[in-house]
């Protein structure tokens, strides 16, 4: 199982915006030189961002992107279910897709799409509690300490 590089790429420049919080205006150029990320696409992904409400876009000289929510109140699931949509490591993961009839006949679902059921749940409930912030901070933590 593996993010989109769309996703990647989404988490990258929200982390880079929030890593500097004394700039409140960013622009696409300046994020997408910093993270290598390829400017065409970022701007796709900012736009997606923007329209689920994690961003706001500043207009004329001087605009960009601004965050429209704290980078503390953003979860890894609503910048990963925006972009690449809810985890479902299997079809009949899902407990909607499992009650229609999974693909294996069994009604209710098999084993295996229960048991990924599970790791669904346990994904999706570990992405909702780590924050942007989080993650800036556990890489602040990991920079100190091998700066000793």
């Amino acid at each position: 199982m593996k993010l989109s590089k769309k996703a990647e790429y989404a988490m990258r420049a929200l982390l880079a915006m929030a890593r500097d919080p004394e700039t409140s205006t960013f622009g696409i150029q300046d994020i997408a030189t910093r993270e290598k990320i390829p400017l065409k696409f970022l701007e796709q992904i900012l736009l997606n961002l923007k329209n689920g409400g994690l961003l706001r876009s500043k207009r004329g000289v001087g605009g960009g992107y601004q965050f429209q929510k704290a980078p503390a109140r953003i979860t890894l699931r609503e910048i990963i279910t925006l972009i690449d949509g809810p985890f479902e490591p299997i079809a009949c993961a899902n407990a909607e897709k499992r009650s229609a009839g999974c693909d294996c006949g069994i009604p209710g679902g098999c084993g295996l799409g229960q048991a990924f059921a599970q790791l669904r749940q346990q994904v999706d409930d570990w992405m909702a509690n780590i924050s942007l912030a989080q993650v800036l901070e556990r890489e602040r933590r990991d920079t100190v300490s091998f700066d000793i």
